[in-house]
């Protein structure tokens, strides 16, 4: 074998094994889709709800195109498959990865992944159990007596999947703060002194990636900062572990 050859091998396999994790996570996904497909109207019933308790009696959702009663369902429920999938799509990326950490990397890394699955689900649980409600609420109750709301269903699903992903992705500041902490890139000092610029950069944010009402983007802004805070905090945990550490080499 040639000494280009050579260098190819390597490659190769590394393409060859994450195509391999690639359609192992895309089994698991469509596994967990056609399981869940027979229940698919009930989940977006669940979905449905903090938004159905708030309008009156007898209030229904509306279809305004053909497709839309089997659409709305079917995106959903491969959506709530994705999210479900996501330890094990994560833990594929780990395994693919991992043999090229050092040790020291690996125990770190570990911690870290499992944090950024357990904040993405209490992002979204924060939007469905907190959001919705007092989001809804204030929607159904500023608009006109005699405007009665018919959401449709399409309209209402791309709604909520923005806000699922908005917060779920919001709640991992902590983790990307305090890596940029760990890696040297800045500093908590620094950080610190930007707090007037992280406030503004949070309800920038909330403007961006919510409805165009001060409500939403609130309930937005503010989690992100409170978690930018926390972030900090563990930065500093980390900052005098590596004071104590140096303090007692000799």
């Amino acid at each position: 074998m040639s000494q280009q050859e050579q260098k190819h091998a390597p490659l190769i396999e590394h393409l060859i094994e994450l195509r391999s994790r690639l359609m192992r996570a895309v089994v698991v996904i469509l596994v967990i889709f056609l399981g869940l497909y027979a229940f698919a109207n009930d989940i977006y019933t669940f979905v449905a709800t903090p938004l159905m308790a708030l309008l009156p009696e007898g209030s229904q959702m509306i279809a305004t195109e053909v497709a839309s009663p089997f659409l709305a369902p079917f995106k959903l429920t491969l959506m709530v498959a994705v999210f479900i999938a996501v330890p094990f799509v994560l833990h594929q990326a780990w395994a693919f990865i991992a043999p090229g950490l050092y040790d020291n990397e690996k125990k770190l890394a570990l911690p870290l992944l499992a944090s950024s699955i357990a904040l993405f689900y209490a992002g979204a649980a924060f939007a469905y159990y907190v959001v919705f409600p007092l989001l809804f609420q204030f929607f159904t109750q500023a608009g006109p007596e005699n405007v009665a709301v018919m959401t449709d269903i399409q309209q209402y699903l791309n709604f909520v999947l923005k806000l699922f992903f908005a917060f779920g992705v919001a709640f991992e500041i902590p983790i990307a703060t305090f890596l940029l902490i760990l890696s040297g890139a800045t500093t908590v000092e620094s950080l610190s002194r930007k707090r007037p610029y992280v406030v503004l950069g949070c309800f920038v944010i909330g403007m961006l990636l919510t409805p165009p009402d001060v409500v939403s983007q609130s309930l937005l802004a503010i989690p992100m900062y409170l978690l930018y805070e926390v972030g900090l905090l563990f930065g500093r945990l980390i900052k005098r572990k590596r004071d104590a550490d140096a303090a007692d080499e000799p």
